[in-house]
């Protein structure tokens, strides 16, 4: 089972951490009101699966990083490599995580025109083990909706974020 993934638009990480930390179960995308703009895309992790279409609509090759991700939750510093988790009270281990975008990915997704939709799914659906099962006109709707938030993220100068759940 893949990780629940959704992409939304914020002004500031602490508007995000705001939303956390009430804890009062509105959710961040989805549902009757989230808190933010945005859009559900299960199992398109940001490094991976969004940086292959970062990559698709750039047309280069997708390397570690492309995405210029960097996290925004938990607020404390992650533990080193030898610990300490708790694994059942760290939010580094059990999530969720919320990872801030690169301004350049907001804007390569923004600026994407309607009509290159097509080939850019084609070559995302190609270029992506993670997506060998879907078929690349099945992506039209997901990338549209993602462009359209990054464009509405840029008109209002906000950020792209992905939220993490296992």
């Amino acid at each position: 089972m893949g990780a629940i993934t959704d992409y939304f638009r914020a002004t500031t990480d602490a508007a995000i951490v705001t939303v956390l930390e009430r804890a009062d179960g509105t959710p961040l995308v989805g549902g009757p009101h989230p808190a933010f703009d945005g859009v559900e895309a299960k199992g398109v992790d940001p490094d991976v699966v969004l940086g292959q279409l970062i990559a698709a609509v750039r047309g280069v090759g997708w390397r570690v990083g492309l995405t210029e991700s960097s996290p925004a939750w938990p607020t404390t510093p992650p533990p080193g490599p030898d610990g300490p988790f708790d694994l059942d009270d760290d939010l580094w281990a059990t999530g969720p995580w919320v990872l801030r975008l690169g301004r350049s990915v907001r804007d390569t997704l923004a600026d994407l025109p309607a009509a290159d939709v097509p080939a850019v799914a084609a070559r995302w659906a190609a270029g992506s083990e993670e997506l060998a099962h879907a078929d690349a006109e099945d992506l039209h709707p997901l990338i549209e909706a993602l462009s359209a938030l990054a464009h509405r993220a840029h008109s209002a100068d906000e950020d792209l974020y992905c939220l993490v759940c296992p």
